[in-house]
């Protein structure tokens, strides 16, 4: 097996609460700049242990989230992963192993930048914040249902955890600085969120 790892995402976009993306169609605003970003808990890739790490991914998608090699982005790298872990994540992420991480990335047309960073990521009692430097700041909790248990989708034609439902939620602050990388800049408040758990293996 090429790579088998579990843990959660954290997801912030420009658009509306239920951003559209998810169900194929086009973005609110007709572009979408989102943050993702995976916050591994436990798991190999190559037989590399990554297990306390993040990957994350900061892009520009100019229409259609569904369109192959459209998205604009910058990938950043968990500043505490060595050298070979490095390796083993970009390897994975660029699509080089196959299997449902590829597909995403065949989604991205240009990698404008592979960055190392101080990554946050943490939920916390349903509360997500995820931090990158000081390019990206977002903040986001989910909605609940009448049951007390969190708003959840599933089977949409598009997921950043294939195979998995996810949390709709709202950030109540997403900042990115996307001056230096080419991609537009973020400030907003009571947009889109979600969040996730992950099992990615092939």
């Amino acid at each position: 097996m090429a790579y088998e790892i579990e843990g959660r995402l954290l997801e912030v976009c420009t658009c509306n609460v239920l951003c559209p993306c998810w169900v194929g169609e086009d973005p609110d605003f007709k572009t979408c700049d989102t943050t993702i970003a995976w916050g591994i808990e436990t798991g190999a890739i190559e037989g590399v242990d990554v297990s306390g790490l993040t990957l994350a991914v900061s892009a520009h998608i100019p229409g259609n989230i569904l369109t192959p090699l459209s998205w604009k982005a910058v990938v950043f790298v968990d500043e505490r992963a060595t050298a070979e872990q490095e390796a083993v994540l970009l390897r994975l992420f660029t699509g080089q192993l196959g299997g449902a991480v590829a597909d995403l990335a065949g989604l991205i047309g240009e990698v404008v930048a592979v960055e190392r960073a101080p990554i946050l990521f943490s939920v916390q009692g349903g509360k997500g914040q995820l931090t990158i430097g000081t390019l990206v700041d977002a903040d986001m909790a989910p909605f609940v249902g009448a049951t007390g248990n969190p708003t959840t989708l599933a089977e949409t034609v598009f997921s950043t955890v294939p195979g998995s439902p996810v949390y709709a939620s709202k950030a109540s602050k997403y900042t990115r600085d996307g001056s230096g990388h080419g991609i537009p800049s973020v400030d907003l408040q009571g947009h889109n969120a979600l969040q996730g758990h992950f099992r990615f293996a092939a």
